[in-house]
């Protein structure tokens, strides 16, 4: 059994190859000697940052931070209940706004088909709860363990896995043959052969009885936020990348459609085309292979002819379909609760400054310089009323290796405008943990990306940040001062605000999800449109 100390230790360890991090220091003695509960209220006047101002409001951006991926354990335990509430406190003092939390299947399910035991988690809802937090939940229908951040293993349930002993083909393969185990293949989505249920079915009355278990956070407004996991990571997104069978940044990654339910849906697709010979890709390469080394991905590779075309459309519309049929199910599960549905997409920005873009490209993301892969997402989801959270604003591309040909500033730019042209709400988180302030005034800068409007409301605003995520390291004495600068800067130098319609950000009734949008329409998406101007940088920086 890991300790949240142990955790946290760990994922600090994990993130010490990536940056140069401040170490924490110790902490005064008469600072320790101050309860959490004291220490709160000898602090409170700390929210009261900085004024109030009902113009300025209109430019607050909510701040939420994640949780420790181990908060609640693999055994279904929630292990240190007095160390989370010192810590949440602290967050509360700082004017956070509330935690993200995932909620794994593989330990709510753990115990057979529809044995749901929300127990520990409502645990930990009524201590955000009473800590004056708001609460994002994630629907976690994914593994916890090898990809980036993951310091604990939290598999899917084991009958799931056991139902794959029989059938590995359940599992996402790639070409060489081998499965992945992290999340189950788009291909089996709507197969019955999970005890009398399809994977579409599972995820649904997942959700639902998540709803019945917890009617009374929902109704007391505490669960603001309800993201649905659709891939790896809890990302819409194929395993394209993983870890945990030898990728390394900034490999290409792998095509992942190679389990017989794919391969079936494949054939069946080119043979509509009338094109039976064509099979799925074989020149596409390894892992850690780059561009020019594969036929497919090479100048005028494969993926500029017709059959590479095909293939490309056919694997990135599995994904839109994948996320359009859970999102739909998750809206018949919430319908009426004053939440926000909303999915992750990855910040795949290696290979962005490329022609053929490949590592977005095996992850799903069909995005060319002359075709929009994201757009089409975000006009999905605007039938869901859903938000599009992404990832990586804290990146600059002058912070990136020149061989990765990485634009992590473009990318953002392209899939932000991408969501407020289909008139969605856009969030975000960082994706690698920093404390300094280049970062912080990155992340200011795409969520006001025109800056601030002394006199209303902003031309462009995201919806909120999440911060990854909670450790010591973030609460350490310096860097804790720093990021409460930055939440400061959030909100627009705005005191700490709880009611969300003052700035715009009021959470009505989930309505029913519209009419589906035909796949030829979502696909009018795909023309590219100019992304939104940015200023060269913040006009709120922490340290200006």
């Amino acid at each position: 059994m890991f300790s949240v100390m142990d955790l946290r230790e760990a994922e600090d360890t994990s993130k010490s190859n990536a940056l140069q991090l401040l170490n924490p220091g110790p902490t005064a003695q008469g600072e320790k000697d101050i309860t959490a509960n004291t220490r709160f209220k000898k602090n409170n006047a700390s929210i009261k940052m900085a004024s109030s101002d009902s113009n300025m409001l209109l430019n607050y951006v909510p701040v939420y931070v994640m949780l420790p991926l181990g908060v609640i354990t693999v055994e279904n335990v929630f292990q240190d209940p007095d160390g989370v509430k010192e810590q949440l406190l602290q967050l509360r003092e700082s004017g956070v706004d509330g935690v993200m939390v995932d909620v794994w299947w593989g330990i709510i399910e753990l115990k057979g088909p529809k044995k749901y035991d929300w127990s520990a988690y409502r645990c930990l809802f009524q201590l955000v709860q009473e800590c004056g937090l708001k609460l994002q939940a994630i629907m976690s229908f994914h593994q916890c363990g090898g990809n980036v951040g993951d310091v604990v293993y939290i598999p899917i349930p084991q009958w799931v896995l056991d139902i794959g002993e029989s059938d590995p083909d359940i599992f996402y393969t790639n070409s060489s043959g081998t499965r992945n185990k992290e999340y189950l293949t788009i291909g089996v989505d709507n197969q019955c052969i999970f005890h009398g249920r399809t994977v579409i079915e599972i995820y649904s009355d997942y959700m639902k009885s998540f709803r019945e278990n917890m009617s009374d956070f929902l109704e007391s407004g505490l669960i603001i936020d309800i993201e649905v996991g659709l891939g790896p990571a809890g990302e819409l997104r194929y395993p394209s990348y993983p870890q945990s069978q030898g990728w390394v940044y900034p490999g290409i990654g792998e095509f992942q459609c190679y389990d017989k339910y794919l391969k079936a849906d494949f054939k069946a697709a080119v043979a509509r085309a009338c094109h039976p010979e064509w099979e799925l890709p074989d020149d596409a390469g390894k892992y850690n292979d780059v561009p020019e080394s594969t036929g497919f991905f090479k100048s005028n590779g494969t993926y500029v002819t017709e059959k590479g075309k095909f293939f490309l459309t056919w694997y990135s519309n599995k994904l839109l379909n994948h996320g359009d049929q859970i999102l739909e199910e998750a809206n018949k599960a919430f319908q009426g609760c004053k939440v926000k549905l909303a999915i992750k997409v990855s910040g795949i920005h290696w290979w962005y400054k490329v022609e053929n873009h490949a590592a977005e490209l095996t992850a799903g993301y069909y995005n060319l310089n002359d075709r929009d892969g994201y757009r089409p997402i975000a006009r999905m989801l605007s039938r869901h009323h859903s938000i599009l959270n992404f990832t990586c604003l804290e990146m600059r591309d002058s912070e990136q290796s020149s061989n990765a040909k990485s634009g992590p500033e473009e990318l953002v730019r392209q899939v932000l405008s991408g969501g407020w042209i289909e008139n969605i709400k856009v969030a975000g988180e960082n994706a690698l943990s920093r404390y300094d302030a280049t970062a912080y005034n990155q992340i200011i800068l795409n969520a006001r990306p025109q800056g601030v409007n002394k006199n209303g409301p902003p031309a462009l605003r995201m919806f909120g940040f999440t911060y990854l995520r909670l450790s010591d390291n973030l609460l350490q004495q310096s860097n804790f001062d720093i990021f409460k600068k930055f939440v400061i800067k959030m909100h627009a130098d705005q005191d700490y605000c709880a009611d969300s319609q003052k700035y715009n950000n009021g959470i009505a009734p989930l309505k029913p999800s519209a009419q589906k949008i035909p796949i030829e329409i979502l696909l009018e998406a795909t023309k590219p449109i100019p992304p939104f101007a940015w200023l060269p940088e913040t006009d709120m920086k922490i340290d200006g």
